[in-house]
């Protein structure tokens, strides 16, 4: 089952970047749109999704790869994060005006952000839609936040640093201690040992729905049969 590979393994160990910018400033981490491939973790699928893993764990789990990134030696490009202008053009495009209060899912599958919204909360479903339609790799998003793929823990440490919510990326089970317990008004983060999701503005951020649709964003409840084994989670005043 797809969403079982989606599972697994969301939890690399987190490499602190403090020295990219992101500090108690609130300034987001300055993201360029141009990923880099991550080896040896990028490619290589978990052996379990205990979220404890490491990269000496991914780099011994190599024959049991279920994800890579090609190196475009055949002539094709790597899949790379939408410009903000790509963005832009395609909410435009999208015809849909923005609702005051909860974020709204365009035809495209993208995030259009409620107009009352804090501009942390802007900064995060702005850097969910770069991110929105690139692929599943178990480990992408860790070693460094521009990458050509991620998995579920790597996802939501690209969004909540690019907002200045988070200065290194964390592991689904480190997303367990993230921020302030509960739900939030704005974004709320459920996470286990092996995967994490976020609401964020009423829209779900998932690589599940990222494996059923193409998207990270949709519509999709919180009615997992084990959601009451998520620990839900909150950045402080959101």
């Amino acid at each position: 089952m797809l969403a079982c590979v989606v599972l697994g393994g969301c939890g690399v160990a987190a490499h602190t970047v403090a020295d990219r910018g992101v500090g108690q400033s609130g300034q987001g981490v300055p993201l360029h749109g141009h990923p880099q491939v991550v080896d040896p973790v990028a490619g290589v699928s978990g052996a379990s999704g205990s979220g404890s893993g490491g990269s000496s764990g991914a780099a011994s789990a190599g024959a049991g790869s279920e994800v890579s990134v090609s190196s475009g030696s055949a002539g094709k490009s790597l899949p790379q994060p939408l410009s903000t202008e790509q963005v832009r053009a395609e909410l435009a495009a999208s015809g849909i005006s923005a609702n005051p209060n909860r974020a709204t899912l365009t035809p495209g599958l993208l995030a259009l952000a409620p107009v009352n919204a804090p501009a942390a909360v802007q900064a995060v479903i702005n850097a969910g839609n770069e991110i929105a339609h690139l692929p599943y790799i178990w480990g992408g998003g860790h070693e460094t936040f521009e990458d050509t793929g991620y998995d579920c823990s790597g996802s939501l440490s690209f969004i909540l640093a690019a907002a200045g919510l988070l200065n290194h990326t964390e592991t689904s089970t480190q997303f367990m201690s993230y921020g302030d317990p509960g739900p939030g008004k704005w974004i709320t983060i459920f996470a286990t040992d092996g995967h994490t999701f976020a609401y964020i503005a009423g829209l779900r951020f998932d690589t599940v729905a990222l494996a059923e649709t193409g998207s990270r964003w949709s519509n999709r409840p919180a009615d997992e049969p084990d959601l009451s084994s998520f620990v839900v989670r909150h950045p402080p005043g959101l």
